[in-house]
Protein backbone atom coordinates (compact mmCIF):
# COMPACT_ATOMS: atom_id res chain seq x y z
CA UNK A 1 0.00 0.00 0.00
CA UNK A 2 1.70 3.24 -1.23
CA UNK A 3 1.32 6.61 0.56
CA UNK A 4 1.42 9.80 -1.22
CA UNK A 5 4.27 12.10 -1.35
CA UNK A 6 2.11 14.64 0.52
CA UNK A 7 1.27 12.31 2.98
CA UNK A 8 4.87 10.34 3.44
CA UNK A 9 6.06 13.56 4.14
CA UNK A 10 4.06 14.64 6.54
CA UNK A 11 4.51 11.16 8.47
CA UNK A 12 8.48 12.24 8.12
CA UNK A 13 7.94 15.52 9.49
CA UNK A 14 6.26 13.37 12.57
CA UNK A 15 9.25 11.74 13.03
CA UNK A 16 11.29 14.89 13.24
CA UNK A 17 12.36 14.86 9.53
CA UNK A 18 12.40 18.11 7.87
CA UNK A 19 10.17 18.99 4.76
CA UNK A 20 9.95 21.30 2.43
CA UNK A 21 7.89 24.49 3.33
CA UNK A 22 4.56 24.20 1.10
CA UNK A 23 1.28 22.30 1.33
CA UNK A 24 -1.18 20.32 -0.99
CA UNK A 25 -3.13 22.18 -3.70
CA UNK A 26 -6.47 20.92 -5.11
CA UNK A 27 -7.38 23.81 -7.43
CA UNK A 28 -4.82 25.96 -9.06
CA UNK A 29 -6.25 29.19 -7.14
CA UNK A 30 -5.10 27.32 -3.82
CA UNK A 31 -1.38 26.52 -5.04
CA UNK A 32 -1.49 30.24 -6.04
CA UNK A 33 -2.11 31.07 -2.18
CA UNK A 34 0.31 28.76 -0.92
CA UNK A 35 2.93 29.83 -3.74
CA UNK A 36 2.54 33.59 -2.25
CA UNK A 37 2.96 32.36 1.45
CA UNK A 38 6.52 30.52 0.50
CA UNK A 39 6.95 34.04 -0.92
CA UNK A 40 9.57 32.56 -3.23
CA UNK A 41 10.40 30.03 -6.08
CA UNK A 42 8.28 26.58 -5.83
CA UNK A 43 8.27 23.29 -7.31
CA UNK A 44 4.79 21.94 -8.34
CA UNK A 45 4.55 17.85 -8.20
CA UNK A 46 1.74 16.16 -9.03
CA UNK A 47 0.44 13.64 -6.35
CA UNK A 48 -0.27 10.62 -8.23
CA UNK A 49 0.85 6.65 -7.09
CA UNK A 50 2.86 6.40 -10.06
CA UNK A 51 6.74 6.67 -11.02
CA UNK A 52 7.81 9.23 -14.10
CA UNK A 53 6.27 12.23 -12.92
CA UNK A 54 8.67 14.56 -14.38
CA UNK A 55 9.59 12.97 -17.86
CA UNK A 56 5.47 12.88 -17.78
CA UNK A 57 5.35 16.53 -17.09
CA UNK A 58 3.98 16.29 -13.62
CA UNK A 59 7.02 18.46 -11.95
CA UNK A 60 6.84 21.98 -12.73
CA UNK A 61 8.78 25.07 -11.38
CA UNK A 62 7.53 28.65 -10.69
CA UNK A 63 8.97 32.03 -9.48
CA UNK A 64 5.70 33.86 -8.77
CA UNK A 65 2.49 33.07 -7.65
CA UNK A 66 0.79 33.46 -11.04
CA UNK A 67 2.93 31.47 -12.38
CA UNK A 68 2.40 28.59 -10.13
CA UNK A 69 -1.16 28.94 -10.41
CA UNK A 70 -0.74 28.87 -14.05
CA UNK A 71 1.30 25.44 -13.32
CA UNK A 72 -0.87 23.83 -11.01
CA UNK A 73 -3.72 23.98 -13.52
CA UNK A 74 -1.45 22.00 -16.23
CA UNK A 75 -0.55 19.36 -13.19
CA UNK A 76 -3.82 18.91 -12.20
CA UNK A 77 -5.17 18.47 -15.53
CA UNK A 78 -2.48 15.48 -16.64
CA UNK A 79 -3.13 11.95 -16.65
CA UNK A 80 -0.27 10.14 -15.88
CA UNK A 81 -0.27 6.46 -16.37
CA UNK A 82 -4.32 5.96 -16.35
CA UNK A 83 -3.89 8.23 -12.88
CA UNK A 84 -5.57 11.96 -12.52
CA UNK A 85 -3.76 13.74 -9.26
CA UNK A 86 -4.69 13.35 -6.02
CA UNK A 87 -3.40 16.89 -5.70
CA UNK A 88 -0.38 19.26 -6.50
CA UNK A 89 1.86 19.65 -3.77
CA UNK A 90 3.39 23.50 -3.71
CA UNK A 91 6.64 23.72 -1.99
CA UNK A 92 9.49 26.10 -1.80
CA UNK A 93 12.17 25.31 -4.32
CA UNK A 94 15.73 24.56 -2.31
CA UNK A 95 19.12 26.04 -2.39
CA UNK A 96 20.46 22.44 -2.72
CA UNK A 97 24.43 22.04 -1.69
CA UNK A 98 24.52 18.24 -1.66
CA UNK A 99 22.25 14.97 -2.21
CA UNK A 100 22.28 12.44 -0.91
CA UNK A 101 19.99 8.81 -0.91
CA UNK A 102 18.54 7.17 2.37
CA UNK A 103 16.61 4.26 2.25
CA UNK A 104 15.12 1.28 4.62
CA UNK A 105 13.37 -2.15 3.01
CA UNK A 106 13.39 -5.70 4.18
CA UNK A 107 16.33 -8.09 2.87
CA UNK A 108 14.37 -11.16 2.23
CA UNK A 109 17.44 -13.25 2.26
CA UNK A 110 18.64 -12.11 5.57
CA UNK A 111 15.43 -11.97 7.26
CA UNK A 112 15.74 -8.25 8.46
CA UNK A 113 15.38 -4.96 7.62
CA UNK A 114 18.26 -3.00 5.64
CA UNK A 115 18.96 0.94 5.81
CA UNK A 116 21.03 1.92 2.63
CA UNK A 117 22.60 5.00 2.81
CA UNK A 118 24.67 6.84 -0.56
CA UNK A 119 26.07 10.12 -1.02
CA UNK A 120 24.73 10.30 -4.38
CA UNK A 121 21.13 11.66 -4.24
CA UNK A 122 18.42 12.57 -6.60
CA UNK A 123 19.06 8.94 -9.39
CA UNK A 124 17.67 5.69 -8.90
CA UNK A 125 19.88 3.81 -6.27
CA UNK A 126 20.16 0.55 -8.43
CA UNK A 127 22.27 2.61 -10.96
CA UNK A 128 24.32 4.01 -8.56
CA UNK A 129 24.81 0.47 -7.16
CA UNK A 130 25.54 -0.73 -10.15
CA UNK A 131 27.87 1.99 -11.80
CA UNK A 132 29.17 2.85 -8.32
CA UNK A 133 29.03 0.01 -5.74
CA UNK A 134 31.59 1.95 -4.04
CA UNK A 135 29.65 5.11 -3.05
CA UNK A 136 26.45 2.52 -1.59
CA UNK A 137 27.03 1.56 1.86
CA UNK A 138 24.25 -0.80 3.72
CA UNK A 139 23.66 -2.35 7.52
CA UNK A 140 21.28 -4.59 8.52
CA UNK A 141 19.29 -4.11 12.32
CA UNK A 142 17.04 -5.95 14.50
CA UNK A 143 13.26 -5.49 14.12
CA UNK A 144 12.92 -7.20 17.78
CA UNK A 145 15.64 -5.16 19.93
CA UNK A 146 15.48 -1.59 20.31
CA UNK A 147 17.49 0.33 17.51
CA UNK A 148 20.66 1.48 18.13
CA UNK A 149 21.77 5.16 16.88
CA UNK A 150 25.20 3.26 16.49
CA UNK A 151 24.14 1.13 13.85
CA UNK A 152 23.37 4.24 11.45
CA UNK A 153 26.32 6.22 12.56
CA UNK A 154 28.80 3.08 11.16
CA UNK A 155 26.26 3.15 7.92
CA UNK A 156 26.85 6.95 7.29
CA UNK A 157 30.56 7.25 8.57
CA UNK A 158 31.53 4.03 6.12
CA UNK A 159 31.37 6.46 3.50
CA UNK A 160 33.76 8.44 4.73
CA UNK A 161 31.56 11.67 6.28
CA UNK A 162 32.53 12.96 9.65
CA UNK A 163 32.29 15.47 12.14
CA UNK A 164 28.48 17.61 12.52
CA UNK A 165 27.11 15.97 9.06
CA UNK A 166 27.95 12.41 10.59
CA UNK A 167 25.45 13.48 13.73
CA UNK A 168 22.97 15.37 11.52
CA UNK A 169 22.21 12.37 9.25
CA UNK A 170 23.03 9.39 12.09
CA UNK A 171 19.76 11.47 13.45
CA UNK A 172 17.55 11.22 10.09
CA UNK A 173 18.50 7.71 9.47
CA UNK A 174 17.92 7.02 12.67
CA UNK A 175 14.23 8.43 12.71
CA UNK A 176 13.46 6.87 9.34
CA UNK A 177 14.68 3.28 10.53
CA UNK A 178 12.10 4.01 13.21
CA UNK A 179 8.90 5.55 10.78
CA UNK A 180 9.99 2.01 9.20
CA UNK A 181 9.25 -0.34 12.02
CA UNK A 182 6.46 1.73 13.49
CA UNK A 183 3.86 1.64 10.64
CA UNK A 184 5.09 -1.61 8.99
CA UNK A 185 6.61 0.15 6.19
CA UNK A 186 8.32 -2.44 3.15
CA UNK A 187 9.72 0.53 1.98
CA UNK A 188 10.98 3.98 3.19
CA UNK A 189 13.36 6.16 0.83
CA UNK A 190 14.46 9.82 0.68
CA UNK A 191 15.93 10.28 -2.78
CA UNK A 192 17.17 12.85 -2.55
CA UNK A 193 18.22 14.00 0.88
CA UNK A 194 19.51 17.39 0.61
CA UNK A 195 21.57 19.84 2.34
CA UNK A 196 21.04 22.86 2.10
CA UNK A 197 23.49 26.02 1.31
CA UNK A 198 22.96 26.58 5.05
CA UNK A 199 23.98 23.22 6.91
CA UNK A 200 20.39 22.22 7.30
CA UNK A 201 18.88 18.74 5.88
CA UNK A 202 15.25 18.39 3.96
CA UNK A 203 13.87 15.75 2.64
CA UNK A 204 12.72 17.09 -0.82
CA UNK A 205 11.39 13.34 -2.24
CA UNK A 206 10.18 10.22 -0.08
CA UNK A 207 8.56 7.33 -0.61
CA UNK A 208 6.62 4.97 1.75
CA UNK A 209 4.93 1.72 1.58
CA UNK A 210 3.03 -0.07 4.12
CA UNK A 211 2.53 -3.88 4.43
CA UNK A 212 -0.89 -4.60 2.65
CA UNK A 213 -1.69 -6.99 5.62
CA UNK A 214 -0.55 -3.90 8.07
CA UNK A 215 -4.16 -1.99 7.13
CA UNK A 216 -5.75 -3.12 10.08
CA UNK A 217 -3.02 -2.34 12.56
CA UNK A 218 -3.18 1.27 11.19
CA UNK A 219 -6.44 1.59 11.20
CA UNK A 220 -6.15 5.44 12.82
CA UNK A 221 -3.33 7.08 10.93
CA UNK A 222 -5.01 5.71 7.59
CA UNK A 223 -8.54 6.99 9.07
CA UNK A 224 -6.11 10.57 9.53
CA UNK A 225 -5.01 10.77 6.01
CA UNK A 226 -8.95 9.64 4.75
CA UNK A 227 -7.62 6.51 3.57
CA UNK A 228 -10.37 4.33 2.80
CA UNK A 229 -10.37 0.43 4.04
CA UNK A 230 -10.68 -0.96 0.71
CA UNK A 231 -8.90 1.93 -1.67
CA UNK A 232 -6.52 0.40 -3.44
CA UNK A 233 -3.05 2.67 -2.85
CA UNK A 234 -0.89 0.78 -5.96
CA UNK A 235 1.19 2.93 -8.40
CA UNK A 236 -1.26 1.66 -11.31
CA UNK A 237 -4.43 0.97 -11.52
CA UNK A 238 -5.12 -2.60 -11.32
CA UNK A 239 -5.31 -4.80 -14.52
CA UNK A 240 -8.59 -6.93 -15.52
CA UNK A 241 -6.11 -9.78 -14.97
CA UNK A 242 -5.30 -8.71 -11.58
CA UNK A 243 -9.16 -7.63 -10.58
CA UNK A 244 -9.42 -11.53 -11.43
CA UNK A 245 -6.72 -12.60 -9.27
CA UNK A 246 -8.55 -10.66 -6.41
CA UNK A 247 -12.00 -12.65 -7.14
CA UNK A 248 -10.31 -15.83 -7.08
CA UNK A 249 -8.83 -15.15 -3.66
CA UNK A 250 -12.10 -13.98 -2.12
CA UNK A 251 -14.05 -17.24 -3.42
CA UNK A 252 -13.45 -18.94 0.51
CA UNK A 253 -11.68 -17.44 3.46
CA UNK A 254 -9.61 -20.43 3.54
CA UNK A 255 -6.06 -19.59 3.04
CA UNK A 256 -4.39 -16.94 0.48
CA UNK A 257 -4.52 -17.43 -3.52
CA UNK A 258 -4.03 -14.75 -4.89
CA UNK A 259 -2.31 -11.09 -4.85
CA UNK A 260 -1.76 -11.17 -7.96
CA UNK A 261 0.45 -8.71 -10.06
CA UNK A 262 0.67 -8.95 -14.10
CA UNK A 263 3.78 -9.09 -15.68
CA UNK A 264 4.38 -9.56 -19.15
CA UNK A 265 6.68 -12.58 -19.37
CA UNK A 266 5.47 -16.20 -20.26
CA UNK A 267 6.22 -17.98 -17.69
CA UNK A 268 3.40 -18.25 -14.82
CA UNK A 269 4.00 -18.38 -11.33
CA UNK A 270 2.14 -19.93 -8.35
CA UNK A 271 4.39 -19.24 -5.72
CA UNK A 272 4.41 -18.55 -2.17
CA UNK A 273 7.48 -18.65 0.40
CA UNK A 274 5.74 -17.08 4.00
CA UNK A 275 6.85 -13.63 2.70
CA UNK A 276 9.77 -14.99 0.52
CA UNK A 277 7.31 -15.09 -2.85
CA UNK A 278 9.69 -12.12 -3.79
CA UNK A 279 12.70 -13.99 -3.67
CA UNK A 280 11.53 -16.81 -5.59
CA UNK A 281 10.62 -13.92 -8.37
CA UNK A 282 14.04 -12.53 -8.06
CA UNK A 283 15.16 -16.21 -8.83
CA UNK A 284 13.25 -16.29 -11.68
CA UNK A 285 14.59 -13.51 -13.31
CA UNK A 286 17.72 -14.04 -11.83
CA UNK A 287 18.05 -17.35 -14.10
CA UNK A 288 16.86 -15.34 -17.05
CA UNK A 289 13.03 -16.48 -16.68
CA UNK A 290 10.18 -13.55 -17.77
CA UNK A 291 7.59 -14.01 -15.38
CA UNK A 292 4.42 -13.44 -16.23
CA UNK A 293 3.18 -12.95 -13.47
CA UNK A 294 3.50 -13.02 -9.30
CA UNK A 295 1.65 -14.10 -6.35
CA UNK A 296 0.89 -15.65 -3.15
CA UNK A 297 -0.59 -19.27 -2.37
CA UNK A 298 -0.06 -20.07 1.30
CA UNK A 299 -2.36 -20.94 4.76
CA UNK A 300 -3.68 -23.86 3.82
CA UNK A 301 -6.22 -22.55 0.65
CA UNK A 302 -8.74 -24.80 -0.61
CA UNK A 303 -8.47 -26.80 -3.53
CA UNK A 304 -10.79 -24.93 -5.35
CA UNK A 305 -8.51 -21.60 -4.96
CA UNK A 306 -5.58 -23.52 -5.77
CA UNK A 307 -7.40 -24.43 -8.64
CA UNK A 308 -9.06 -21.51 -9.66
CA UNK A 309 -5.35 -19.53 -9.41
CA UNK A 310 -3.62 -21.95 -11.84
CA UNK A 311 -6.72 -21.60 -14.81
CA UNK A 312 -6.36 -17.86 -14.04
CA UNK A 313 -2.40 -18.00 -14.88
CA UNK A 314 -3.10 -20.06 -17.79
CA UNK A 315 -5.50 -18.24 -19.43
CA UNK A 316 -3.55 -15.50 -19.65
CA UNK A 317 -2.21 -14.80 -23.45
CA UNK A 318 1.28 -15.41 -23.65
CA UNK A 319 1.72 -18.01 -20.73
CA UNK A 320 3.28 -21.00 -22.18
CA UNK A 321 3.94 -23.28 -18.87
CA UNK A 322 3.98 -22.66 -15.54
CA UNK A 323 5.83 -23.06 -11.97
CA UNK A 324 4.84 -24.35 -8.76
CA UNK A 325 7.31 -23.34 -6.06
CA UNK A 326 6.85 -22.72 -2.45
CA UNK A 327 8.95 -22.85 0.76
CA UNK A 328 8.77 -25.70 3.10
CA UNK A 329 5.34 -25.50 4.56
CA UNK A 330 3.89 -26.40 7.74
CA UNK A 331 0.57 -24.76 7.75
CA UNK A 332 -0.59 -25.58 4.39
CA UNK A 333 -0.84 -29.45 3.06
CA UNK A 334 1.00 -29.78 0.24
CA UNK A 335 -1.35 -32.80 -1.38
CA UNK A 336 -4.33 -30.26 -1.29
CA UNK A 337 -1.84 -27.46 -3.50
CA UNK A 338 -0.73 -30.30 -5.21
CA UNK A 339 -4.08 -31.24 -6.20
CA UNK A 340 -5.85 -27.95 -7.14
CA UNK A 341 -3.12 -27.45 -9.33
CA UNK A 342 -3.33 -30.65 -11.29
CA UNK A 343 -6.83 -30.17 -11.38
CA UNK A 344 -6.65 -26.49 -12.87
CA UNK A 345 -4.74 -27.29 -15.50
CA UNK A 346 -6.42 -30.52 -16.28
CA UNK A 347 -10.01 -28.13 -16.98
CA UNK A 348 -7.87 -25.61 -18.79
CA UNK A 349 -7.26 -28.41 -21.28
CA UNK A 350 -3.86 -29.32 -20.74
CA UNK A 351 -1.90 -32.30 -19.89
CA UNK A 352 0.19 -31.27 -16.53
CA UNK A 353 3.24 -33.51 -17.26
CA UNK A 354 3.66 -31.04 -20.48
CA UNK A 355 2.43 -27.53 -18.72
CA UNK A 356 3.76 -27.66 -15.32
CA UNK A 357 7.91 -27.26 -15.41
CA UNK A 358 8.73 -28.42 -11.87
CA UNK A 359 6.56 -28.26 -8.41
CA UNK A 360 8.75 -27.41 -5.55
CA UNK A 361 6.27 -27.44 -2.15
CA UNK A 362 8.23 -29.70 0.53
CA UNK A 363 6.72 -30.24 4.12
CA UNK A 364 2.92 -31.29 5.26
CA UNK A 365 1.95 -34.24 3.75
CA UNK A 366 4.52 -34.06 0.88
CA UNK A 367 4.53 -37.76 0.85
CA UNK A 368 0.46 -38.29 -0.31
CA UNK A 369 1.21 -34.68 -2.52
CA UNK A 370 4.52 -36.46 -4.47
CA UNK A 371 1.93 -39.38 -5.11
CA UNK A 372 -0.05 -37.47 -7.07
CA UNK A 373 2.54 -35.66 -8.80
CA UNK A 374 4.00 -39.08 -9.56
CA UNK A 375 0.60 -40.39 -10.92
CA UNK A 376 0.55 -37.04 -13.61
CA UNK A 377 4.27 -37.44 -14.50
CA UNK A 378 4.92 -33.80 -13.25
CA UNK A 379 8.51 -33.55 -12.34
CA UNK A 380 9.02 -32.36 -8.65
CA UNK A 381 11.66 -31.49 -6.12
CA UNK A 382 11.92 -32.17 -2.25
CA UNK A 383 13.20 -29.86 0.59
CA UNK A 384 16.96 -30.96 -1.55
CA UNK A 385 15.81 -28.63 -3.77
CA UNK A 386 16.62 -24.88 -3.02
CA UNK A 387 14.12 -22.60 -3.87
CA UNK A 388 16.49 -20.73 -6.66
CA UNK A 389 17.55 -24.57 -7.84
CA UNK A 390 14.12 -24.76 -8.57
CA UNK A 391 13.56 -21.67 -10.44
CA UNK A 392 16.45 -22.60 -12.41
CA UNK A 393 15.28 -25.81 -13.34
CA UNK A 394 12.00 -24.40 -14.72
CA UNK A 395 13.42 -21.78 -16.66
CA UNK A 396 16.07 -24.06 -18.26
CA UNK A 397 13.35 -26.57 -19.29
CA UNK A 398 11.04 -23.81 -20.58
CA UNK A 399 14.21 -22.23 -23.02
CA UNK A 400 14.80 -25.81 -23.89
CA UNK A 401 10.88 -26.51 -24.77
CA UNK A 402 10.75 -29.14 -22.77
Amino acid sequence: MRFYEFEAKQLLAGQGIATPRGGLADTPEEAERIAADVDGPVVLKSQVLAGGRMKAGGVKFADTAAEAKAAAAQVLALEIRGQLPRGVLVEAKAPVKQEYYLGVTYDALAKLPVAIFSDMGGIDIEEVAEQHPDRVAKVHFSALFPLSDFKMKELIASLGIGGSQLTALTGIATRLARTFLQHSLTLAEINPLAQLEDGTYVALDCHLDMEEEARDRHKALLAEFGIGEDEPRQGRPPTDFERRGAQVDAVDPRGVAGRVVEFDGDLGLVIGAGGGSLTIFDAVQRHGGRPANYCEIGGNPSVKKACELTKLILSKPGVDKIAVIMNVVSNTRVDIVARGVIKGVVESGYDPAEKILFFRIPGAWEGEGFKILEKYGVEYGDRTVSMSEAARRAVEKLRAGV
